[in-house]
């Protein structure tokens, strides 16, 4: 067969009728495929298909490339039918489930997996709870491969010629898996009171993990949960002892409402018995109060009859009474009228006697106090000019004075520079009288100085030495030379 030239299974292929959707027993196999394309078998098609298969296989051509082409397979509703590869390396898949699919022959493969439900008995021996209470939980889930085609694609790609124990013992391990981890959060009190919500858990986080292989968790229930150190019979114990503690409380109460009963039961007998004696202390009451409200009746006509003639009685006074304060009244007036032209009198007097010389010494006082202001003013500005007065003149001597003071020691300063020593020893001799007066002013309150001295005195030899260096002292201090003074020369001892 030539390149471009079509092959004769091609050709037959194309001559044949597309037939509608097929829905073939169970059990079309390879032989029952072939006895068809010999045209011996098509029984078992539907009548309205019959006919349209027996034109087309009638075709020597179409017998020989039937029979030497593949087979068609039909799955149930329970597996699914997996048809891979074809002509030219193709990477289509076909999956069916319920019903028929075409496979070439060597070509193409074909692979079953399992639908139905598989069940699940995950165990979990001595997990710590969140608590570190170790337990034992049993559960049975319910899982299948699910039937979405992206799913579908996903299970067979991971589990794809596994038998079903395989796929069973993948699924298994990751539910112990996840059964695991969510014991360790829980407390035993919240796995083991409340199944449900913890089945429900480990249903929740397993679905994404599982799910993710194709597989569907249909349900998943806890079997049984225990452990090996009695701390769940001791909860039991614990709800035993709350339990028979309600019957023994609910005994309580019966009993209470037993005696609450009798005890309400003996007020009823008693309310009866206080209404009847009640009854008749009413009407011992209605025969008095009837018997005191006639005698009230007559005591008030009795009183009526007094009292009117008291009333009567009164209103005579109240009427004398009344005269009495009307003339009162008028003498009241009229002695009000006298007493408002006496303070009327009162008060001009008092205008005349007190207010008016008042007033005049007011006037009088605050002339004074003008004038005595306008004095002291006058008085306060002469004292002013005065003292200007005063202070100009003693400024003007004082100036004169300093300017006085300051031509003489100008000229005392030309007059010592003219004359050196001698004017230096000039003022030396002037202060001479004044450092005497000072130094001597304590000696003035002494009255004698008695000098004591022996033979082997030094008072005498001390006043020559203090003498003999006075001149040596003054010198070195003021640089005047008292030694050249005759009288000092001589009363010193000091040789030239």
């Amino acid at each position: 067969m030539g390149p471009g030239k079509p092959s004769v299974l091609t050709a037959a292929l194309a001559r044949l009728p597309r037939p509608p959707p097929l829905h073939f027993r169970r059990g079309c196999d390879r032989g029952g495929a072939r006895a068809a394309a010999g045209g011996g078998g098509i029984g078992w098609a539907r009548p309205a298909v019959r006919a349209v298969l027996s034109r087309s296989l009638r075709s020597p051509l179409a017998v020989r490339a039937t029979g030497a082409m593949g087979n068609c397979h039909t799955v149930g509703p329970n597996e699914a039918l997996v048809v891979s590869g074809g002509c030219c390396g193709s990477d289509y898949k076909q999956y069916v489930f319920g019903g028929w699919a075409w496979a070439w022959w060597c070509i193409s493969d074909t692979q079953r997996i399992s639908l139905e439900i598989m069940t699940l008995q995950p165990r979990c021996e001595d997990v710590e709870t969140a608590e570190g209470v170790a337990l034992t939980v049993t559960g049975v889930a319910q899982v299948k491969i699910m039937t979405e085609k992206e799913l579908l694609a996903v299970a067979c790609e991971q589990f794809l010629g596994k038998n079903v124990q395989d796929i069973k013992n993948v699924v298994l391990q990751t539910l112990e898996g996840h059964l695991r981890s969510i014991l360790g959060t829980l407390t035993v009190e919240q796995i083991y009171q409340d199944r449900d919500q913890f089945a429900k858990l480990v249903r929740e986080v397993a679905a994404p993990d599982v799910g993710r292989m194709g597989i569907e968790i249909l349900s998943f229930t806890i079997k049984d949960v225990y452990d090996k150190v009695d701390y769940l019979s001791s909860l039991g114990k614990t709800q035993t002892a709350v339990v028979q503690r309600d019957a023994d409380i609910g005994v309580a109460e019966a009993e209470r409402d037993a005696g609450i009963r009798e005890a309400e039961c003996k007020k009823e007998m008693l309310d009866v018995k206080f209404m009847a004696d009640t009854k008749i202390a009413d009407s011992k009451r209605a025969f008095e109060l009837q018997k005191s409200a006639f005698s009230e009746e007559v005591n008030i006509k009795t009183a009526e009859a007094q009292l009117a003639y008291e009333l009567q009685g009164a209103r005579e006074q109240q009427k004398i009474r009344q005269e009495e304060i009307e003339i009162e009244i008028v003498q009241r007036k009229k002695q009000i009228a006298v007493e408002a032209q006496e303070i009327l009198r009162t008060d001009k007097e008092l205008i005349a006697t007190v207010r008016r010389p008042a007033e005049a010494e007011a006037h009088r006082i605050q002339q004074i106090a003008e004038g005595e202001k306008v004095k002291q003013v006058l008085l306060a500005q002469a004292e002013a000019e005065k003292i200007r007065k005063i202070g100009e003149a003693e400024a003007a001597v004082i100036e004169a004075m300093g300017k006085a003071e300051a031509e003489r020691m100008k000229l005392k300063a030309e007059a010592y520079q003219k004359y050196g020593d001698a004017a230096k020893m000039a003022l030396v001799l002037e202060a001479l009288p004044q450092i005497a007066a000072k130094i001597a002013a304590p000696l003035t309150k002494v009255d004698e100085i008695v000098v004591l001295s022996g033979d082997n005195s030094k008072v005498t030899s001390e006043v020559n030495r203090l003498l003999a260096e006075l001149p040596a002292s003054v010198h070195a201090l003021t640089g005047v030379d008292l030694s050249k003074v005759p009288l000092i020369k001589k009363a010193t001892g000091v040789q030239v």
